[in-house]
């Protein structure tokens, strides 16, 4: 019974229940868009229903993993300066393939010209948000309530309080060694709790996709297919030649096993557009799937949800040029090395939740003087790029991560090489379910 069970991993579940979805939310919107009760009671009753329920399931989980496993792997290292080690090997690797897509994004935008001919006189007007600066950003990392933050949701306040916890507490000798005892244990209830949520997941990306495409219009896609494809193309290149080159270059490891066994993330992170919402998936990856010790994934994973924006930079790399080329502006030398370092710092203060990108964008813009009314015409298509950047996030953040842990001899060749690996213990899972 179990052996029939086992048929099927969660990961082909999860890709047939995208398909499924996307195939009925077309379906949807060709033949029964004028339906009111399919309107009502299935595009905005159950897909909008089943889709946040199950968006809001993982990100109940974000806060509470984010912060028990980076105690946990903070307060296990004993040596203080491998902390030091680690930071300093994480930020200078997310800066580094940050700072490739963006050139990477603006080189293709150059040679393809996707704006030229294209006329924004007609663009509606867009209201830009205020981007935080460089100084706020750092400011902003150190809470002056850990409550409000873990309320709130911030990321990086929640990294840098649970840094300083698990340093406290590997420092208290026989008292700390009790709370860590604590901390540990509640990380396996917490990692038992994301096997579980694991299993709707399927369920949950069949109504996201249902959702979303029963409402996005083709016509939007025909008028920006330049810029779409260009995009597409320079995410694809980034994601396939620049990480492949990176991880066999730094770990020796195949690409090919890497990109196998992220397959259930990326899936998450394509129909959810966050990378803070895929937290879970990424670490339970990283961790079961590809042999990361979880000290230092659970300090790179959240750090790049938060921090590691190539996807978002690749889209303001190539939407810069294509605003440039739509309003006849040239851009000089400096204009680009003004882009490309822009864009690089404003990842780091570019929250990992859907659409935050365009904001940042509006930064981009006013460093290099174009007008922001561009980005209006880019926002039919933005949803279907933000799925495809942010998959691209967060295999960057997997991608360091293995560098990271194998640079530090955290990480298992063993579990990384066997194909099962991960997929045994949703075996042992529905054994201890059956039994029970």
């Amino acid at each position: 019974m179990t052996a029939t069970k086992q048929k099927m991993s969660l990961t082909k579940k999860v890709l047939i229940g995208m398909g499924i979805g996307i195939l009925t939310g077309f379906l949807i919107r060709s033949l029964l868009a004028d339906v009111a009760f399919v309107q009502d009671y299935i595009v905005n009753g159950l897909f909008y229903v089943g889709g946040k329920i199950f968006i809001a399931t993982l990100k109940m989980l974000v806060v509470p993993l984010i912060f028990i496993s980076l105690v946990c792997g903070t307060s296990s290292l004993k040596d203080m300066s491998t902390l030091g080690r680690l930071g300093g090997k994480t930020l200078a690797f997310y800066m580094a393939t940050t700072a490739i897509a963006i050139t990477l994004a603006i080189f293709m935008a150059n040679i393809f010209e996707p704006g030229v001919g294209v006329d924004l006189a007609q663009a509606t007007t867009y209201a830009a948000k205020d981007a935080p600066s460089l100084g706020d950003v750092i400011i902003n990392m150190f809470p002056t309530n850990p409550i409000n933050a873990m309320a709130a949701g911030n990321t990086l306040q929640i990294i840098v309080f649970a840094i300083l916890f698990g340093i406290a507490i590997s420092a208290s000798g026989s008292a700390g060694e009790r709370i860590a005892a604590i901390f540990f244990d509640l990380n396996k209830v917490i990692m038992k709790l994301v096997v579980m949520l694991m299993k709707i997941a399927p369920y949950g990306v069949f109504f996201l996709m249902a959702k979303l495409f029963s409402e996005i219009g083709l016509d939007a896609i025909w008028n920006l297919i330049n810029y779409f494809l260009v995009i597409t193309a320079a995410l694809v290149i980034h994601a396939v030649v620049t990480y492949s080159a990176f991880f066999k270059a730094f770990t020796g490891l195949s690409p090919v096993i890497f990109f196998k066994k992220m397959e259930t993330a990326i899936s998450f992170a394509f129909s959810t557009s966050s990378s803070n919402a895929t937290i879970p998936a990424t670490l339970e990856t990283t961790t079961k799937r590809l042999g990361v010790n979880n000290k230092v994934a659970s300090f790179t994973v959240p750090l790049g949800a938060t921090i590691n924006m190539d996807g978002t930079a690749i889209m303001q790399g190539v939407a810069t040029v294509f605003i440039a080329q739509a309003f006849n502006i040239d851009l000089t030398i400096s204009d680009y090395i003004a882009v490309i370092l822009t864009a690089t710092l404003a990842s780091i203060g570019t929250a990992g939740v859907p659409g935050v990108g365009i904001i940042m964008l509006a930064m981009v813009l006013n460093q290099v003087g174009l007008p922001v009314e561009g980005i209006a015409m880019l926002l039919g298509v933005d949803r279907l790029v933000d799925m495809i950047r942010t998959a691209v996030n967060i295999t960057g953040d997997s991608v360091v991560t293995c560098i990271v842990a194998k640079s530090e001899g955290e990480m298992d060749i063993d579990v990384f090489k066997d194909p099962n690996a991960g997929n045994k213990e949703e075996v042992e899972e529905l054994v201890s379910t059956k039994n029970s």
